[in-house]
Order: structure tokens, then sequence, then C-alpha cells
């Protein structure tokens, strides 16, 4: 049995987003090789109350390098560059804790994991001779500046500037290109991120999404035969999402037999804003806001819900859309970034990224097909039992127990 040495900055169970997205490689992981995880002790309580439970957990060893408060409240504001200086910090002293762990263990591979933006590779790399591993790697993807119509001066800064830094830290950051060239193995988050590191690095990376899909068993039945179709939005009111471009879709259907439901929130401006412009578009009756609701509550959403509303015009692979898929409800997003790797005709239809008008009619248009043809949408529903399997978790673990076993016999 391999022996695996993970850097997984953010890992929880019973959570989406980049704590999920580690524990649910580690859990399936574990089920076929023994795994040593250093990661942060934000949800240590957590994991030790879980681990007991699984009858992989004794082929879990967890190692905690914890930071302070103050420093994790920059992490969970998206946006807070302040944070990158506490967090290679923490990547160097993750380094230290791994050389130990190496001397007294044999390590048949390094998984640099999560968090999994490329700007920052940890150290797990200056460690020689056992095979290291990078990825999925993310944050390669291009801001699609046409969306940035109508949005504030600082907005369009921010995106502008940040697409610049991109390509200037893969090309030039020492670090990050020490990383890249000491791996024997890249796995690429999304198909934009293995372009990026194509046209780059010149090098070669296996595509695998960074979320999966759960093994629900159950069979979900769902009555397309409703007078009223619900689509359900779920996210974040940010900038990213669109949700206010969702709103502006529904009204382009001219259709009342579609109903919006939104799960989600934002701070107060960006709730002020969204409630404004569903009042001023004339939807108040058209949608529920259903606000921050626990994880459980949307996955039971899903079940009854009929078609998944994904605006996100920048993301790497949305945990939402794989649970969507999951509780086998239709997708309708863009066809960019992680969503558009998963989401294919036989469970969803996808939008071409053009520009907010042109999106707003694309997207209106698809909606009222799918409301004008339910047998369609069932058959769609049916459908992500198979997708599901394809995106599994397990099957992303055995993918990546192969990946291994190849990176060692290089």
């Amino acid at each position: 049995m391999l022996t695996i040495l993970i850097n997984a900055y953010a890992c929880s169970p019973n959570m989406g987003s980049e704590p999920g997205m580690a524990w649910n490689w580690c859990i399936n992981l574990a089920q076929y090789c023994k795994l040593h995880i250093i990661t942060e002790g934000e949800f240590r309580d957590k994991i030790e109350t879980v681990l007991s439970s699984l009858p992989q957990g004794k082929n879990m060893h967890f190692y905690y390098n914890p930071v302070s408060e103050e420093i994790r409240k920059m992490c969970w504001n998206q946006g807070d560059w302040r944070f990158y200086k506490y967090y290679k910090k923490w990547q160097w002293e993750t380094y230290l804790m791994a050389k130990d762990i190496c001397q007294q263990n044999h390590i048949n591979i390094l998984h640099q994991l999560n968090m999994i933006g490329f700007r920052e590779p940890g150290y797990l790399w200056k460690i020689p001779n056992i095979p290291f591993v990078w990825g999925p790697i993310g944050g390669l993807k291009q801001f699609p500046t046409a969306y940035l119509e109508g949005c504030g001066l600082k907005m369009k800064l921010f995106n502008h500037i940040k697409n610049i830094i991109n390509i200037a830290q893969i090309k030039y950051d020492k670090r990050v290109n020490k990383a890249f060239n000491r791996a024997d193995l890249l796995i690429s988050s999304i198909p934009d991120s293995y372009k990026a590191i194509k046209k780059y690095k010149n090098l070669e990376s296996i595509i695998i999404p960074e979320t999966g899909c759960f093994d629900i068993q159950e069979n979900i039945v769902k009555n397309f035969k409703d007078e009223c179709l619900h689509i359900m939005w779920v996210g974040k009111f940010d900038f990213r999402k669109q949700l206010p471009l969702a709103l502006q879709i529904l009204k382009k259907t001219q259709n009342p037999k579609l109903h919006l439901d939104i799960y989600g929130t934002g701070n107060d401006k960006q709730v002020q804003e969204v409630h404004d412009l569903a009042e001023k578009l004339q939807l108040n009756q058209s949608v529920t806001w259903h606000g921050n609701q626990p994880n459980k509550v949307i996955i039971e959403a899903m079940k009854k819900a009929h078609i998944f509303l994904f605006t996100s015009i920048s993301e790497d692979t949305s945990t939402v859309v794989l649970e969507a898929v999951s509780n086998q409800l239709p997708v309708v997003c863009f066809d960019t970034c992680g969503m558009g790797y998963v989401i294919n005709e036989k469970v969803g239809r996808k939008i071409t990224l053009s520009n907010p008008k042109q999106s707003i009619n694309d997207f209106a248009k698809v909606l009222n097909e799918l409301e004008n043809d339910r047998n369609l949408l069932k058959e769609m529903a049916k459908n992500c039992k198979e997708r599901q399997l394809e995106l599994s978790w397990n099957r992303k673990a055995q993918q990546m127990i192969e990946l291994y076993k190849q990176a060692i016999q290089q």
C-alpha cells in the first residue's frame, strides 16, 4: 500500500469549497493508500469527531499547523491580499514538518493538494528523492472582461490587474517555476489551467476537476409536470456569481411558469442591490429569497428543483454544480471554467461567453425551451446518474492512485 504525504491547508468534513474538497480527496484516497495529512488547525475538532467513525480512518494521520484567528479571517475574506504573507510562512513551517514526517516514515509520494491556487505551491518540492505531485491546480483562468460592463471602476481595475498579475506570476515567479519544474506529475483543475500550463511552461498536465460527485444511491423522482418549474440559484452575491444576470434572464423569459429560488446572501450593499433590481424588474412574485441555508437544506431543495441555473463567469470547479448533478438536477451554465468541463448535453445546456446582453438572450431562450419540453428535462435528470458516476469521488481517487504509481515508476 502506498504512503502519501499530503499538504492540505484547508480540510474539513461537512463543508464545501476548499475544506470540503481536500476532505473528500483524502477520505477517498485513504481507501487505497495510507495518508499523512498536514492541515491548518481550524477544523481539528470536526476532523477528529468524524475520523474515528470512518472505516478508512486508520489510514489517515493528521498533523496540525494552526494559525491565529486574525489570519483565518483574512483567509475567509477572499481578496484580502495580506493573507498570502502569512500563508507563505505557513507553507514553510509545513515543509519543515513534512521533512520530519519523511524522516520517520517511508513516504512514496509528496502531494501538494490545496489550496488549489497556482501562485502558492508550498515547499514540498524542496524535499529530494521523493516524487512530487502538484494539483489540482487552479486560478489560471482569465476573467472575461466583457462582463465588467456597468460595474464600478474599482471592480474593473481589480480584474484587469488580476489578469495581468496571473500571467506575470506563472511566467516569472521563481518559486512557482521551481515547483512546476520539480513536479513529477501536474494535475489541472480545468481546461483553462491545462492550456495556461502548456502555453507558459510547455508542460503537460492531467485534467481532473478538484471536486467530485457524491454517491447518492436513491432514485430521486422529480415532477416535471408541475405547472411551475422551479429554477434554483445558489451562491454568494458577489460579482463573479452574476446574480443580477440571473434576474435579468428570468425577466427576459417572460414566462410565468418559471420561478427562481435564490439561496445565499452577500453584504448589506449587495443584498440591497439585487432586491432593488428584482423590484425594478417586477419579479417579486417570481422570486423567492431563501437566504443562507445549511448544506443539507440546499441538498433537499435540489432534490425537488427542476433546473439549476449557474451564472458564474469565473470559477474553477464549483462544488455546488457537482452537488446538482449528484441530485439529478439538470444544469444551465456558461461554457467556461470547471462547469464547462463537467456539464455536457446529456445533463444540461451551456451558454457561450459573449457579453451580458447576448447572454441574457441566450439563457432565456434555453430556459423557455426546457420549460416547453418537459420530457427533455426529465431525460436530463435521468442522465445525471451516469454523469455522477463518471465524476464520482471514488473514481477520482482510483485515477489518482494509478497516477501516483506512474509518478513512482518515472
